[in-house]
């Protein structure tokens, strides 16, 4: 409706036009939305134009393509990509990358609602979903209950795509505690900072790094990372995805790194790799025999050395000799020496 009333000629976005649609825009939110300064600091787009805004800039930064799931518009960017619009005509939009021919003619005003609803509300960022109104309704209609419909969407979306892949329970939940406790014992002796949302990231890569195993045990690891990058987890960003991915991928050998997904991340982000790849390997060695009988791994650190001491049903002795192969993966994210101890 906006391109019909305000920019009715399709290869043609004078100025004039534009500045009238953006009027009526913020006319529009100022009567019927006033709540919007108000409504927080998180902003959620949905839908086609969305999901093609999204596509378009992700094509123009050179990333690669994970899907539009939890990516984020920054508002100088929407402004930056409204103005390569309408330089062009609509017959020509769809030649800008990542823009859709079926969209190309409603495109340019979408994206200027877009941008007067987040000038609005003072918001620097639009978060992209892929789920649409189809999916509200849906949800709305068989789903049971007031929305939230689950207490943790991010939990919810790596349990369900463990679910499907049927991984082992005991298995993936002994690797995840194991995981875990060496990340907060190695926090507690100053070796990083703790963030809770690495931590969450690690839990994630720890219940899907078997996926794999669905396709084939061998090299599994590699069918792991490309299940998780492509069955999509909701609630997460590209970047959360790249990193969950790639320290599935290398919870068995190899020394990490991010390959082509490099453009989706951030500084810091490959010492978290790093850590991530060397505890979620460290409690896949320790659950090796996948019995469960080494309990815990507790750390003592002086200047130059990690000592892990197992806590174990018997000697341990495979479990102690896989993890104590480690030692290079563990130099590399800690910058100390490994030694692993039997009980």
């Amino acid at each position: 409706r906006m391109t019909e009333h305000f920019l009715p000629d399709g290869d043609d976005a004078p100025k004039k036009a534009r500045k009238a649609l953006r009027s009526h825009v913020e006319k529009t939110l100022a009567d019927d939305a006033p709540w919007l300064p108000r409504a927080g600091r998180r902003l959620v787009g949905i839908g086609g134009t969305m999901r093609n805004l999204a596509a378009a800039v992700q094509a123009e930064e050179g990333l690669p393509s994970l899907g539009v799931q939890g990516f984020e518009i920054r508002r100088e960017r929407l402004g930056d990509l409204i103005d390569e619009l309408a330089d062009l005509p609509a017959s020509k939009r769809a030649s800008l990358k990542g823009i859709k021919y079926a969209r190309a003619d409603l495109i340019l005003a979408g994206a200027i609602v877009v941008q007067g609803v987040m000038e609005a509300g003072g918001f620097d960022a639009i978060e992209v979903t892929e789920a649409g109104l189809r999916e509200g309704i849906f949800f709305g209609s068989h789903l049971e209950g007031d929305p939230p419909l689950f207490d943790d969407v991010r939990r919810a979306s790596v349990l369900n795509l463990a679910a499907r892949y049927k991984v082992d329970p005991a298995h993936t939940e002994h690797v995840c505690r194991l995981a875990l406790g060496l990340f907060d014992e190695l926090a507690a002796a100053g070796l990083h900072e703790g963030e809770r949302w690495e931590r969450e990231l690690l839990w994630c890569a720890g219940v899907l790094h078997d996926i794999g195993m669905s396709i084939d045990y061998d090299d599994h690891h590699k069918h792991s990372r490309y299940l998780i990058l492509n069955a999509g987890l909701p609630g997460f960003a590209p970047r959360e995805v790249a990193l969950i991915a790639q320290a599935a991928r290398y919870h068995r050998k190899g020394m990490p790194d991010f390959a082509e997904l490099e453009p989706l991340t951030d500084d810091g982000d490959c010492d978290r790799l790093n850590r991530m790849a060397i505890l979620l390997r460290l409690a896949e060695d320790l659950e090796r025999s996948r019995d469960q009988s080494v309990h815990a791994a507790h750390v003592r650190a002086d200047d130059a050395t990690v000592r892990l001491e197992l806590e174990a049903d018997g000697a341990a002795s495979v479990e102690r000799w896989a993890a104590q192969r480690e030692v290079d993966l563990f130099d590399r994210a800690f910058d100390k020496r490994l030694k692993v101890q039997s009980p």
